[in-house]
């Protein structure tokens, strides 16, 4: 694989756990949290380790960009670490909560990825 291959996938990797912690970092600031490091990582742990297994599970690795691995990264990360964070973290799954988290995952997670497949496209018809 070439270094520039290697540092796109790692560049793609590191935008999702981005979007995990903005998620996070703008939930908990709209709620009044306080932005400690600690809490923080409270808040995100289950969607950090489910977007972990996400990346595993889907080997997103070899295409990250895919809308397949996409779509499995952002089903992961919500399912998963919505039960980790019930069942393990416990803290709140509420209804409306579950929906927020969903679309905001959505647009991050998947909505990239949809752009990097129309880029992508525009330059093999402009070749």
């Amino acid at each position: 694989m070439s270094d520039t291959l290697a540092a796109m996938k790692k560049w793609m990797l590191s935008y999702d756990l981005a979007s995990v912690l903005v998620f996070v970092i703008a939930g908990r600031s709209n709620h009044g949290a306080e932005e400690t490091a600690t809490g923080i990582l409270h808040t995100a742990g289950p969607f950090l380790i489910a977007l972990g297994i996400g990346w595993v599970v889907t080997k997103a690795w070899q295409d990250p960009s895919s809308l397949r691995v996409g779509a499995g990264v952002l089903a992961t990360t919500v399912i998963v670490g919505m039960l980790l964070r019930r069942f393990v973290f416990d803290d709140g799954t509420e209804f409306t909560f579950v929906l927020v988290a969903t679309a905001f995952l959505a647009l991050f997670l998947f909505g990239w990825r949809v752009g990097a497949g129309l880029a992508g496209r525009r330059h093999r018809v402009d070749a």
